[in-house]
């Protein structure tokens, strides 16, 4: 029997919320050492050798009907590296400036579905001696852990499939069908498992849900091409501090960001003392190349923005030590079938458009802690790449790699004109912490 690969219930609301003008798609921009010299082709040809590591790069969804269950991962046959990994063809211009404004313009380009949903384009010359890959995946395929994992698999120094079969059949209409039934009869005995989720998932959203965010312009609709900047700082200075007030990474950033915030709309004549953030919580700690997709919850928390940085900081950090109380990723139970009921009836969008439950969104995942190198290149950066949706103007990805943290700012460029205001405060905010 062929084995059958569905999406799980979490990637089913990565595809049903997918209906906007921004695609839900995620990537990072690598930045290769290339000062040795560097043949895009070269590189091409050493990234089509290190695919086979992760078959879902091979794959593409396929609709089985009504009848059969999920969708279904398939091998694609007709795959072709060059398919998915380009040479940018226009000169770039500022360096890593004109490298973010290629990974906007790739991140906002919906992917093709008839085939694996994921691309990449490699960017020569940018400066000093340096060459740009920007890889962008459809969120079905993974989420931030899950992606760090497919970055790890494609690097140096990873083990190689030996020999792998490839095109796999795909399973019958018979396969699909009993496997349906299998998951039909899980689904039933799960079911007291899934009340108790539920249970937690309330206990998680509840408190958000019966109020809201208050408004402010950073919940306007969005429309369209995003835009990053980036700040970047030692991971060795954030951590100390964290640890000197009882703190994580993550509570350190949450208060630069809840700070840097509060100015931006004071320059433009708003006065707000707490943000409310939606946080992603992941139910696993790692991910392989074989284990991709999306395991991940998030959880509206709502902090302050106003007090000294360090007694801002422990409160930030006291509020979000309860939180991981909870179970992770549970709120997933009530946010993936209702958002799927409100993308079958066509009200999705509508729902994001004016939601008044968060004002942000914040992802925070820890990288390698030692540098990769790739095609045989050191990667000396990775950026993080995500998108603003439905109202939210400004959102952030954090990533730390190689002792250094690196958030990206995503903004809308008309909705938030003002973006290098934001970048200096947060700058400032990091600095005074």
């Amino acid at each position: 029997m062929a084995r059958v690969d569905r999406v799980s219930s979490d990637d089913l609301m990565s595809l049903a919320t997918d209906r906007g003008t921004v695609p839900m798609q995620v990537g990072a921009a690598l930045i290769l050492d290339t000062r040795a010299g560097c043949d895009p082709a070269d590189l091409i040809a050493a990234i089509g050798r290190r695919v086979p590591a992760v078959p879902r790069l091979r794959q593409r969804l396929v609709r089985p009907g009504i009848l059969f269950g999920r969708q279904v991962w398939v091998d694609d046959p007709r795959f072709k590296i060059e398919d998915h990994v380009a040479v940018v063809s226009r000169p770039t211009a500022g360096g890593m400036g004109g490298l973010l404004e290629i990974a906007s313009e790739l991140l906002s380009t919906r992917l093709p579905s008839d085939r694996p949903l994921w691309t990449a384009l490699i960017v020569p010359e940018l400066d000093d001696g340096r060459t740009g890959l920007v890889i962008v995946f459809h969120h079905v395929v993974a989420d931030g852990i899950a992606g760090l994992a497919i970055l790890s698999a494609l690097a140096d120094g990873n083990p190689k499939t030996p020999n792998p079969i490839f095109p796999h059949a795909a399973p019958s209409r018979t396969e699909l069908a009993k496997d349906a039934a299998l998951e039909a009869l899980g689904v039933i005995r799960r079911l007291p498992q899934e009340i108790v989720r539920l249970g937690q998932a309330l206990g998680q959203l509840g408190p958000s849900l019966r109020t809201h965010a208050s408004r402010s312009s950073l919940n306007k609709p969005i429309k369209g091409r995003q835009r990053f900047t980036v700040v970047t700082c030692d991971l060795a200075a954030i951590q100390e501090v964290g640890h000197a007030n009882r703190a994580t990474v993550n509570d350190v950033v949450l208060s630069a960001i809840t700070g840097a915030l509060r100015h931006l709309l004071l320059q433009r004549g708003e006065d707000m003392n707490e943000f409310v953030i939606s946080i992603p919580f992941s139910s696993r700690r790692a991910a392989g190349a074989g284990s991709l997709g999306n395991q991940t919850g998030a959880v509206p928390i709502r902090l302050p923005a106003t007090g000294a940085p360090l007694d801002r900081l422990a409160a930030v950090a006291t509020i979000t030590r309860a939180e991981k109380l909870s179970t992770r990723g549970a709120s997933a139970a009530i946010l993936g079938p209702l958002f799927r009921a409100l993308a079958r009836v066509g009200l999705f969008q509508h729902f994001v458009d004016h939601q008044r439950v968060v004002q942000t969104f914040v992802t925070n995942v820890r990288g390698p802690a030692t540098a990769l190198t790739f095609g045989g290149f050191l990667v000396r950066d990775i950026v993080p790449l995500t998108v603003a949706a439905g109202n939210v103007t400004v959102s952030f990805a954090v990533l730390s790699y190689a002792g250094r943290l690196t958030i990206t700012i995503v903004s809308d460029p008309k909705t938030c004109p003002d973006l290098p205001v934001l970048r200096a405060a947060l700058s400032r905010e990091l600095d005074a912490l």
